[in-house]
């Protein structure tokens, strides 16, 4: 049962998990080849390599790359889902439509017992 209750875990954590990987592995890439593409250039340069001007330069790469890429991606991605959710027919504001069809095909089908039925979703669901 232990191992059925971790899988479900890892299952419906699993967008988490593939993403955290793809991350950790682009990021690895982007600093080992940052590395490599460092000491060729101050080999080329006869320049010494030193590990604090790599981490800086790589850093200011890193950053500029998560501020053009993620954090305008970010931006589209929760603004468009937040905007369009405001005005979309599945928002709030389509739910008290929603609740009259219901209420209505209920009187159709069982009309003797639709208030008592009304009145138990009422007290099971109360409106927020």
């Amino acid at each position: 049962m232990a191992s059925k209750k971790k899988m479900g875990t890892l299952k419906k954590k699993g967008y988490l998990w593939v993403t955290l990987a793809l991350f950790l592995v682009s990021i690895v890439g982007h600093w080992y080849f940052a590395w490599e593409a460092y000491k060729s250039e101050q080999v080329a340069d006869a320049k010494p390599v030193v590990v604090s001007d790599y981490v800086t330069v790589v850093m200011r790469d890193t950053l500029e790359n998560w501020q053009s890429e993620f954090l305008q991606l970010m931006w589209q991605i929760c603004g468009l889902a937040y905007l369009l959710f405001v005005g979309s027919p599945d928002s709030k504001e389509g739910d008290d439509r929603k609740e009259e069809k219901l209420d209505a095909i209920l009187r159709r089908l069982d009309p003797e017992n639709v208030e008592r039925i009304l009145r138990e979703l009422e007290d099971k669901y109360p409106k927020k």
